[in-house]
């Protein structure tokens, strides 16, 4: 209800700024009907006092972190701060008044973000040069929304990395970029980054979700952080969904793309960062839910948070709620400052905007160059009354004359009084706010991985049931054996049978595997998590599950099959099945690490399974398989050789079976020909030990990996993913116009 009333007061207060069919009234346009063009009205007088207010004053105060009484929530506590730096909204539209009884949220003191002449430089990342961005100047103030706008491809997100410091390793930056007037780089707990694509738990309800969010980054005990995340979920307008699942759960829907993203903000937020940083908001949402996340995004400005983030392209609602704007083409700024000035910039240019068109549809259709295509496409066509001027238009020559006239501008030169002004007296420097510690990360992450376990029941539940529905199988089919000589070789079967196929039953397990790995790479971008930490996390979280597994199919399969009625010996069985299922989830989570990829992590596990059932020992002895690759290194680092043979070594060694009436052989003489065992008496503890080895190095090597490989993997998915847009908005883009033109 809060998230209704709250966009049906910003609709009503902006219904006769956009009800018109110009759409474009809210900015001071008067629509010229001959020429089908606008202008804006007062320019000067509105550029006087745009400059006037908007000058950084600096206070010589100090920012200061603390909690609260009763440990609660964190606070970012000052001195009052300048108007101008607790200014909401300098030259755009007003905020609506919130009703009676309503609850606002906290304030947040806010930071000022400056950058001069920033470049960043990338090899391989453009076809024609490696600068991404080039010397780009600008700056956000508290309590504002600052959005950088381009085409796909434009160096959107690679800026807004670099203002937050998250560029990759490879990512050369030059230039300087300011926060309260000091060359710094914001510390932890000071700002908040939320990816294009998040992943979130879908078996979470949003208040569980948030809540072990701010487990996992802020100090302090368990009990401190509930104000905090109902805070965040206030900010977010998430009340009516925060008791809901974020994936829904049988029959019930989970979240909408809309809640689902803002669920992603509040994760953030728990923070209560100074500077938030978003790279698309709007991403995947429709036209209803992008106001609505702008309306939403407009009342946590209101708070004093510095806001910056991408966007494509929006609707003429969601451009009125800018602040400013960054405008990109290839890396080049073509315009920073005031929403209402880029229109006239355009203007200026020799580019007016259209009556019936959106702003940022006309900024984005004159410096897209893939429009170009759209041009040669329809070169041949033409509209009713023969006019296909407003279609065909030099994108190239537009962003050359749009830079030029940018550069030349009083709008260039405010930006940098402005950045100077910024940089000649240093503000307040922003403090790190600690971090939760490893101990209490561990035990959120194992107590959060137990939750999902409990609920995932396609993952773990009905992989449980496929557990015992197999060993149900196989233990009837060995069954009535009985203890005579001719039972050794059959029941060698069964034991191997056993092993083999709940060890390839495991792999139903990689999509689980690979979610957690996807979270891990989202939490650990933000320095949420560790390797170190997700590892011991998942390790202890999945104890139980598969000691459940080892208890229920190997006391199923251990009397169906008729071992040897011992409880030392049934307790020997069981911990060896538990030590090969845990071998078994390292090794699939080696794979799962590797590639990245349900299909192929299935396909390798399988191809290793096999590979590694042929050498264990049963088909062919391994004193007879061929000495290359099979027997070193295959039959050896095969862990159903161990777990096999100390199966077999704790039901046959120290037992004897009667040939004929007068003589006996021992248990080890009776299965050397099946398979090959030691005579020693501890070699079943020493097969244990190997599993247990084996169990660990997998856990070693998944460290490693995911040191450096989950990195690399996340800037290579994010280049693709940019890529993948890339080709959906210029199809997109076709539509559009060629459905205008027609």
């Amino acid at each position: 209800m809060q998230s209704k009333t709250l966009l049906h007061l910003h609709l009503r207060s902006w219904n006769n700024c956009f009800k018109c069919s110009t759409g474009l009234k809210a900015f001071g346009f008067l629509g010229c009907s001959s020429k089908n063009f606008v202008e804006i009205v007062k320019w000067k007088k509105y550029r006087l006092n745009q400059i006037t207010t908007d000058s950084p004053v600096w206070d010589d105060t100090d920012i200061e972190v603390r909690m609260e009484e009763g440990g609660d929530s964190i606070n970012a506590a000052t001195t009052p701060a300048s108007p101008s730096l607790s200014k909401l909204n300098s030259g755009s539209f007003p905020s609506p008044p919130l009703p009676e009884g309503a609850v606002v949220a906290r304030n947040i003191a806010g930071a000022a973000i400056a950058w001069k002449d920033l470049t960043v430089s990338i090899k391989g990342k453009r076809k024609y040069s490696d600068k991404v961005v080039k010397s780009s100047n600008g700056y956000a103030l508290p309590g504002t929304m600052t959005v950088i706008m381009g085409p796909a491809k434009s160096g959107k997100s690679t800026l807004l990395r670099a203002l937050a410091g998250r560029l990759h390793d490879t990512a050369k930056t030059y230039g300087e970029v300011f926060v309260n007037g000091q060359k710094s780089h914001l510390p932890y707990g000071s700002y908040g980054f939320v990816e294009r694509e998040t992943t979130l738990i879908g078996s979470l309800t949003v208040r569980e979700f948030l809540y072990y969010s701010a487990l996992l980054q802020l100090p302090g005990f368990f009990c401190q952080k509930r104000s905090v995340v109902e805070d965040a979920i206030l900010a977010m307008s998430l009340g009516d969904h925060a008791n809901k699942l974020i994936g829904g759960h049988c029959y019930q829907k989970g979240l909408p793309n809309g809640e689902r993203r803002r669920v992603s903000i509040a994760r953030e937020l728990v923070m209560r960062p100074h500077v938030l940083f978003i790279d698309e908001p709007l991403y995947h949402l429709n036209s209803v839910s992008a106001l609505l996340m702008m309306v939403t995004l407009k009342k946590l400005a209101s708070t004093g948070c510095t806001l910056i983030f991408t966007i494509n392209q929006s609707s003429t609602e969601v451009f009125g709620l800018f602040d400013r704007i960054c405008l990109l083409s290839n890396g080049n700024t073509l315009f920073f400052g005031e929403t209402l000035a880029c229109l006239q910039h355009f203007s200026n240019a020799g580019f007016p905007c259209p009556i019936m068109q959106s702003p940022s549809d006309h900024f984005l259709r004159a410096i897209n160059t893939d429009f170009d295509r759209i041009i040669a496409m329809c070169k041949n066509w033409q509209d009713d009354q023969g006019d296909f001027s407003s279609v065909n238009m030099d994108t190239a020559v537009a962003i050359r004359t749009l830079e030029a006239t940018y550069k030349s501008s009083a709008d260039a030169a405010a930006v940098e009084t402005m950045i100077l002004r910024f940089t000649e007296k240093e503000g307040p420097s922003l403090k790190s706010k600690g971090k939760a510690s490893n101990a209490t990360r561990i035990a959120v992450l194992t107590w959060r991985s137990l939750l999902i376990v409990s609920r995932e029941w396609k993952f773990y539940w009905l992989r449980l049931v496929l557990y015992m529905l197999l060993t149900l199988c196989v233990g009837t089919v060995f069954s009535g054996l009985g203890h005579s000589l001719s039972s050794v070789v059959t029941r060698v079967a069964g034991v191997f049978v056993f092993v083999s196929f709940t060890s390839l039953l495991s792999i139903a397990g990689v999509p689980a595997q690979r979610k957690d790995i996807k979270i891990y790479a989202c939490e650990q971008l933000n320095q949420h998590s560790g390797s170190l930490v997700f590892l011991l996390g998942q390790l202890l979280s999945s104890i139980p599950f598969l000691f459940l597994i080892s208890i229920s199919s190997g006391l199923v399969f251990y009397f169906l099959i008729g071992l040897r009625d011992e409880f030392s010996l049934l307790m020997y069985f069981v911990l060896n099945f538990f030590m090969c299922l845990l071998v078994t989830e390292g090794l699939m989570l080696v794979v799962v690490t590797i590639w990245q990829d349900v299909f192929w992590s299935i396909l390798t596990l399988v191809c290793i399974h096999v590979v590694m059932m042929l050498s264990a020992g049963y088909f062919r002895v391994r004193s007879a398989l061929p000495k290359l690759f099979w027997t070193y290194p295959i039959s050896y680092v095969a862990f159903h050789t161990y777990s096999i043979q100390g199966m077999l070594e704790n039901e046959y060694i120290g037992t004897s079976f009667a040939v004929g009436q007068v003589r006996t052989i021992s248990g080890y003489q009776a299965l050397r020909s099946a398979y090959e065992i030691s005579p020693n008496n501890n070699s079943k503890w020493e097969n244990l030990l190997v599993l247990f080895l084996m169990a660990a190095g997998y856990r070693i090597l998944v460290f490693l990996l995911l040191q450096f490989r989950v990195q690399r993997s996340s800037w290579k998915g994010k280049c693709g993913m940019e890529l993948r847009k890339h080709g959906y908005e210029v199809l997109l883009g076709y539509r559009t116009q060629i459905s205008w033109v027609i």
